[in-house]
């Protein structure tokens, strides 16, 4: 009998841990969009460091910081903020909102609508919210939306090889 509890403990414990493989696995393909996200958008300002920002905690951050340490964005360092919360908020050139936070997306909206900054989310609905990106699952497999006019509110330009690849909302 004890024998029996303790498999089940183990195969419960298994199925833990793969799926949270799974999901920090999730959060490298995430990165690796966001490092492409910055060739195909354009800024209007290139000036000073990279910087992307991040509102709550996420498991992207440590993925984020080993990709600024490795990259550039063409000549520019790239920076990783953490931000704790909505009030914290200051520009960057790419903002990061976890799942976390996304009960505060208004507020961070109406922070950064007007400082040229890609705004990127991973909550269902959020892409039709504003987010200029939202990250979503489709088929078992990660896909983001793109709102061309979130996009064009926040004085950005998106190049077509991006829009090809994203749902359009």
């Amino acid at each position: 009998m004890k024998r029996v509890g303790f498999l089940k403990g183990i195969v419960v414990f298994i199925m833990l841990l793969s799926s949270s493989v799974a999901f920090a696995q999730n959060y490298q393909l995430h990165t690796v969009y966001i490092y492409s996200f910055i060739r195909y958008v354009q800024w209007p300002t290139i000036e000073g460091d990279f910087v992307i920002g991040v509102v709550g905690d996420s498991p992207i951050i440590e993925h984020l910081k080993k990709m600024a340490s490795a990259k550039k964005a063409g000549s520019r360092d790239i920076i990783i903020k953490e931000f704790a919360s909505s009030a914290n908020v200051t520009p960057t050139d790419i903002l990061f909102v976890s799942k976390g936070a996304s009960d505060s997306f208004g507020d961070i909206k109406s922070k950064v609508n007007t400082t040229n900054t890609l705004l990127i989310t991973e909550t269902e609905g959020l892409g039709m919210e504003g987010s200029a990106i939202n990250f979503v699952e489709r088929n078992s497999k990660l896909a983001f939306e793109l709102n061309r006019h979130a996009v064009e509110e926040a004085g950005l330009k998106v190049s077509t090889e991006l829009t090809r690849l994203a749902i359009i909302i």
